[in-house]
């Protein structure tokens, strides 16, 4: 075998044991583990606080509301007791418990909502705010969060005005004039054991 033969084979050899080690590096603590994501987030205790925003709406009343994903990792339930921002309290929608091993989402379509109404929690879009949860058993969660306007991908997110109810009839009463009604169908169901 001549040597040129014999460096060639030594070099592809080499080449080829080179392979498997060069993602070696790469292991459980790779930079891309340590993302960090764009919105306001913390955790104290049992309670993780995730996507924080004020988010601020263009009408002459100057409402604001807060959004963000609220975790209790723990095995007790919490209520979400009040939100500040800056100097402002919240209108919270209704009570809001979170149970162990829960998570809510604050603001958006059919969840409970956090509103600032007649005084804009922020005034100026892109600042940051001071915001803080204070819950039950942990108590106050602070942060800094960035006020961006409820347009976009945050405009199911914004400042609305809770849905109000509709008149019903009283029974007694007659329906509107062109209004008809008719009895509606109801079900039973039974369960029989299983066995």
């Amino acid at each position: 075998m001549s040597s040129s033969l014999r460096r060639g084979a030594l070099a592809a050899a080499l080449a080829l044991s080179l392979v498997p080690l060069a993602a070696c590096a790469a292991g459980n603590s790779a930079e891309t583990l340590r993302v960090r994501p764009d919105n306001a987030a913390t955790s104290i205790g049992d309670i993780e606080v995730q996507n924080v925003v004020v988010l601020t709406q263009a009408t002459s009343d100057g409402s604001s509301s807060v959004t963000a994903k609220i975790f209790n990792n723990g095995d007790e339930s919490q209520s979400l007791d009040s939100v500040k921002v800056g100097s402002l309290d919240a209108d919270l929608s209704g009570p809001i418990t979170l149970p162990g091993h829960s998570s809510v989402l604050l603001g958006g379509d059919g969840n409970p909502s956090a509103l600032f109404k007649g005084g804009s929690a922020s005034k100026t879009d892109g600042d940051f705010k001071d915001v803080v949860f204070d819950f039950s058993k942990t108590g106050e969660v602070s942060l800094q969060s960035l006020a961006l306007p409820a347009a976009g991908y945050y405009a199911s997110f914004g400042p609305s005005e809770k849905p109000s109810p509709t008149k019903t009839a009283s029974p007694g009463e007659s329906p509107a004039e062109g209004a008809t009604a008719s009895p509606t169908e109801t079900e039973t169901i039974t369960e029989s054991p299983a066995g």
